[in-house]
């Protein structure tokens, strides 16, 4: 049998069959969705700024420092608030509000990017704290430069600090386009939904993943595999999942959790305690707790 030929005909047909299979509104109903690759470009910058010299974009002499810094914050300023308006938008139009969207959109989205950008010295030195954590949680390095620059675990974390604040201010789409971003560069994923206190390492990093209402004490550090994850989804009397209710656990200070654990539903690890490799709970354990092989 003999192969068809592309031509007019066979186009037309695949075209037809695509357009019939969009939803509603198609392609040209979401011109109006955030850009990925703009946010991404962004989302970089901003970590320019909060430890500056690190990516190597720059050239930063020590008379033009306050020049550059301002000279990037406003082109991220200029961006994300853009950005910030076409979520704002999009989630007026998928949910159809009745107000006055446009404006209300616009304005939130200026005062969303201008409270995150002030936020911008308080994650700088949260990530300060996270940093050190590593540096003091590793015997392989000897270098809070080597950390900042090469550990998956800071990436993860720094790119979460300011994905969460995004979240927190509910902007839609935006923090999971950072969270995901984060994901593929590092393996390890972190809902922008997490809370996560001070001092959090994250060693080797691969295949961790954290739930949207996990919170995180201070001084807490994960091996690579750890799950903090849901163990069950209820769903409502239409068979729909309930979303929005506490579903993941809350670890407290000073924890320690050792690579492969999996630890799943609003369940709480008490401070100081130490989670074995390979772990499986799906209960609560006291302060000081060592749990070793799912006991």
């Amino acid at each position: 049998m003999t192969a068809e030929t592309w031509n007019e005909e066979r186009l037309d047909n695949i075209v037809n069959t695509l357009c019939a299979s969009y939803a509603p509104g198609g392609p040209a109903g979401r011109g109006g969705m955030p850009q990925s690759r703009l946010v991404i470009e962004l989302l970089e910058k901003i970590l320019e700024v909060i430890f500056p010299g690190y990516s190597g974009r720059y050239l930063y002499r020590g008379a033009g420092l306050s020049f550059t810094i301002g000279e990037i914050l406003n082109e991220v300023y200029l961006g994300l608030q853009e950005q910030v308006e076409r979520a704002l938008s999009y989630r007026c139009r998928t949910e159809k509000c009745q107000e006055n969207c446009h404006s209300l959109c616009h304005g939130n989205s200026e005062r969303i990017t201008a409270d995150l950008l002030a936020k911008l010295p308080e994650i700088r030195r949260r990530l300060r704290l996270d940093v050190q954590a590593a540096l003091d949680g590793d015997p392989a390095t000897t270098s809070l430069d080597e950390i900042i620059l090469a550990y998956p675990g800071f990436k993860c974390i720094s790119v979460h600090r300011v994905a969460h604040e995004l979240y927190q201010a509910g902007v839609p789409l935006i923090p999971r386009i950072m969270s995901e971003y984060a994901h593929t560069l590092t393996g390890i994923d972190i809902n922008p939904g997490a809370t996560i206190g001070d001092s959090f390492f994250i060693d080797h990093g691969t295949g961790v993943v954290i739930g949207e209402t996990a919170i995180i004490g201070n001084n807490v550090k994960l091996y690579q595999g750890v799950t903090l994850g849901a163990l069950s989804f209820p769903k409502d009397e239409k068979g729909q999942l309930v979303k929005g209710h506490k579903r993941h656990p809350n670890i407290e200070d000073e924890v320690t959790i050792y690579a492969g654990a999996t630890i799943l539903g609003d369940v709480t690890i008490g401070h100081h305690s130490v989670i074995g490799g390979n772990t499986w709970l799906t209960e609560s354990v006291p302060p000081y707790s060592k749990i070793r092989g799912g006991k």
